[in-house]
């Protein structure tokens, strides 16, 4: 059985659980405590972060990005990266967006000070941190509001790692009641449409000792 470490709610790991789950990959979930540094777990990722994918083989991939390249190379009958270069451009685009730019505007000032630092024993959140998160949201869910509005998926005419790269962020964030839908119903309306799908199941199922969702969170009709 290949592994997923990971932490919870990292909406890294998430989005590696979503293409799996889409790309119809059975895998084990295990929680890896990165900040205790494992040695063991140092051995086969020197990096010492999350999430890594162990395959079946032995094969040790760590960081979202190269599993999910190595996922679409490994397993291609359920292609998320585009059918033309162009598409793949917009794809890797887009997944840069929001691995790199939402990511730091957005959610390491709301789940990294909310959520990551009790986690990890490093004191209470930041109050300019979470101003920061709730003001750059408005513009991040507009932009996703955009993209859903004027194409069929946010990177094109077809579902890619684009929609999963933003969905894992976006469930992240509502898992701790930080998202105010009514800010973008085409948002809404997107995101709808990407947790009514049968890969997120195991996503909405979620629950974390400590924090509960939203009513809302696992309402596949908000």
């Amino acid at each position: 059985m290949r592994i997923l470490y990971h932490i919870p709610l990292s909406p890294f790991a998430r989005k590696v659980r979503l293409v799996l789950s889409e790309k119809r990959l059975p895998f084990e979930l295990k929680t890896e405590k990165v900040w205790e540094r494992r040695s063991e777990f140092l051995e086969a990722n020197p990096a010492g972060t999350v999430p890594m994918l162990v395959e079946e083989n032995g094969l040790s991939i760590p960081d979202s990005g190269v599993i999910c390249e190595y996922l679409e190379e490994a397993y291609p009958d359920t292609p998320l990266m585009g059918r033309t270069l162009a598409e793949r451009v917009e794809v890797r685009r887009l997944v840069a967006w929001f691995d790199g730019k939402f990511n730091l505007e957005v959610t390491r000032n709301l789940y990294g000070e909310k959520f990551l630092k009790r986690l990890v024993g490093r004191g209470n959140p930041d109050a300019g941190a979470l101003r920061a998160g709730y003001a750059n949201i408005r513009y991040h869910l507009d932009y996703i509001g955009w993209l859903a509005e004027t194409r069929k998926w946010l990177a094109g005419p077809n579902l890619s790692l684009a929609d999963f790269a933003a969905a894992s962020h976006l469930s992240t964030l509502d898992y701790i009641g930080d998202l105010d839908w009514t800010l973008s119903a085409a948002t809404k309306d997107w995101y709808a449409r990407m947790k009514s799908r049968p890969c997120f199941r195991s996503l909405l199922n979620d629950r974390i000792v400590g924090t509960e969702p939203p009513d809302h969170y696992s309402d596949l009709d908000f």
